[in-house]
């Protein structure tokens, strides 16, 4: 059975700094596509970053480059998230996600619970 378990996630002011974690368990990843969404209240889920776990390209969405940065540990089975000059509007619920993609269609979706990410002003 597949899971992704995310951790890492609290409360933080603004222009601090978090890291999560996704930890992932029950097949390998090589050809996968790992990375973080997020969902604000009341908002859809949104990409903030990617990277293929075999190795290659980081893609980061506009909102975050140059804030944040993932990070994959192939031995550890996790993925991680380093968030630094956090800002209130990055408050969401971080969910990490596990993708399976052949011609442009998708073959397997993995998500993980989601962790809770404050940033008070």
């Amino acid at each position: 059975q597949v899971q992704l378990v995310e951790s890492g996630g609290g409360l933080v002011q603004a222009g601090g700094s978090l890291t999560l974690s996704c930890a992932a368990s029950g097949r390998t990843f090589n050809n996968y596509f790992v990375g973080w969404f997020r969902q604000a209240p009341g908002k859809g889920r949104d990409f903030v970053a990617g990277l293929p776990w075999s190795g290659g390209p980081t893609n980061y969405a506009d909102s975050v480059k140059g804030r944040f940065t993932i990070s994959r540990n192939n031995a550890k089975n996790t993925v991680y998230l380093q968030m630094n000059s956090l800002k209130p509007e990055d408050t969401a619920v971080y969910y990490c996600n596990a993708r399976l993609s052949y011609l442009g269609i998708v073959r397997n979706d993995y998500w993980g619970q989601g962790t809770q990410v404050t940033v008070s002003s």
